[in-house]
C-alpha cells in the first residue's frame, strides 16, 4: 500500500527522463534540431525538476508525500499531452518542462514516506525502489524503440499521459495517510532550516560526489550515450537501443545490490567503492574504448547507482522533520547540474564539425573527459571522510 503506488509513478518518471535518447534522431529530423537544441530540449525536464526541489522539500515536510505526489503526477500527464501535440521546439520544450515538474517528487516523495514506514531497512527498500526506476530506464531503451517504431513517438506520449493519471490515482487513493512530521512548524521556520543543510561541510562532502556522478549518468543515459553509440562506436539504431538496454539493466541490478549491501556493510565504504569503479568506466567511455562496450556501459551503470546512497547517509544526520528538505537540497543540486551538463555537452559538440550527420568523436572525448575530471575531484574530497555524526539545528 505504500511502496507499490509510489513505484508506479517513479517508473514513469525515469522512463520520461531517458526516453529521448531513443527518439532523439526522430525529434532532430522532424523539427530540424541542432545538437544544442536537442540538449536544451531534453534538459528542460531537468531544469524544472531542479528548480522545484527546494519548494518540494517544504511541501513534503508540511503536507506529506501522498497529496504532493498525486497532484504533481497530474501535471506530468498534462506535460505528456503537450509534448504529444507539439508542432515546434517551443511546444516540445514546454511539454518537457511540465513533465519534469510533474515527476519531481517521484523519488523524494517516496524517500519521505519510506523514512517513516521503513526506518530499519531504509537503504534496502530505497534500493529496491531505485531498481523499479531502473526498470523504467530499461523500458525506455529497446521496448521504447519498438513502441515508437510501431506506433510513433506521439502515440507513446499519449500512453505516458494516461499512465501518469493512473499513477496519481493510485497514490492518492491507496497510500495510507500519516501526519507529516513538519506540519507543526511555521513556513518561515521550515524555509530557514535550509541554512542548516547548506552550511554543513559534511553535507557538501557527502553530497557532492552524488551530485556530480549522478548528474553525469543522467546526462549520458538520458541523451548523449545514444548519439555516442551512433557516432563513436558506429552502431545502428537497433544496436543503440540494445546497448542502452544493457546499461539500464546494470542500473536495475546495481540499485538492488547497493541498497542491500549498504544495510549490512559500511554505507560510506560501499559508497566510495561504487563511485570509484564508476569513474574508471567513465574514463574508458571518454577515451572512446569500443572493445567490450556493452560490459563497460553495464558496469558503469551498475556501480554509478552507488552515488544514490547519499540519501541513506545524509538522512540520519538531520532531524526527522527535515528529511524532505535534506534530500531535496541534494536533488536540486544534482538536477540543476544535470541540466547544465546535458545542454553543455551539446554545446561542446557543436564546436566541432558534423560529418554526414555524425558529431565529432573529438568533441565527445573533450566533453566526457572534462566530466570524468570533475568526478575525480569530488571523490578525492570524499575519501578522507569516515562515518559522520548527526547534526543538530
Amino acid at each position: 500500500m505504500v511502496f507499490c503506488p509510489f513505484a508506479v509513478g517513479y517508473f514513469l518518471s525515469i522512463f520520461f527522463r531517458h526516453v529521448t535518447a531513443v527518439i532523439s534522431r526522430d525529434l532532430g529530423q522532424e523539427f530540424a534540431l541542432t545538437p544544442a537544441d536537442l540538449g536544451f530540449l531534453t534538459s528542460m525536464y531537468l531544469l524544472t525538476f531542479a528548480a522545484f526541489q527546494l519548494p518540494l522539500g517544504v511541501l513534503l515536510d508540511r503536507y506529506g508525500p501522498r497529496r504532493v505526489v498525486a497532484a504533481l503526477m497530474c501535471v506530468a500527464a498534462a506535460g505528456a499531452l503537450v509534448f504529444a501535440l507539439a508542432r515546434d521546439l517551443t511546444m516540445l520544450s514546454l511539454g518537457r518542462a511540465l513533465i519534469g515538474l510533474g515527476v519531481s517528487a517521484g523519488l523524494m516523495g517516496a524517500i519521505k514516506a519510506f523514512s517513516v514506514w521503513f526506518p530499519r531497512r531504509f537503504a534496502t527498500v530505497n534500493g529496491i525502489y531505485l531498481a523499479v526506476g531502473g526498470l523504467g530506464s530499461l523500458s525506455a531503451t529497446a521496448p521504447a524503440e519498438w513502441l515508437a517504431a510501431a506506433h510513433g513517438w506521439r502515440a507513446m506520449f499519449w500512453m505516458l499521459g494516461a499512465g501518469s493519471l493512473a499513477a496519481a490515482a493510485l497514490v492518492f487513493f491507496i497510500v495510507p495517510e500519516r501526519a507529516p512530521s513538519g506540519g507543526g512548524q511555521t513556513l518561515r521556520k521550515q524555509i530557514a532550516a535550509f541554512r542548516l543543510v547548506f552550511s554543513s561541510v559534511v553535507f557538501w562532502r557527502v553530497a557532492l560526489p552524488y551530485v556530480i556522478g549522478q548528474s553525469i549518468y543522467t546526462a549520458l543515459q538520458g541523451l548523449w550515450l545514444g548519439p555516442w553509440l551512433y557516432d563513436v562506436a558506429g552502431q545502428d539504431r537497433p544496436s543503440v537501443a540494445n546497448y542502452l538496454f544493457v546499461s539500464a539493466l546494470g542500473y536495475v541490478f546495481g540499485s538492488a545490490f547497493f541498497g542491500f549491501a549498504s544495510d549490512r556493510l559500511s554505507r560510506m565504504v560501499v559508497y566510495k567503492v561504487g563511485l570509484s569503479i564508476s569513474l574508471v568506466m567513465l574514463a574508458l567511455i571518454a577515451a572512446g574504448v569500443q572493445t567490450g562496450v556493452g560490459a563497460i556501459l553495464a558496469v558503469y551503470a551498475f556501480t554509478g547507482i552507488a552515488s544514490v546512497l547519499t540519501y541513506a547517509i545524509l538522512t540520519p544526520l538531520f532531524p526527522p522533520e527535515m528529511t524532505g528538505r535534506v534530500n531535496t537540497a541534494s536533488n536540486m543540486l544534482m538536477f540543476g547540474l544535470s541540466f547544465v551538463l546535458q545542454w553543455g555537452i551539446g554545446a561542446v559538440l557543436r564546436m566541432y564539425p558534423v560529418v554526414d550527420g555524425h558529431y565529432s568523436p573529438t568533441g565527445y572525448t573533450v566533453a566526457f573527459a572534462t566530466l570524468a575530471a570533475a568526478q575525480l575531484a569530488a571523490i578525492a574530497w570524499l575519501l578522507p571522510v569516515r562515518q559522520p555524526l548527526p547534526l543538530r539545528g
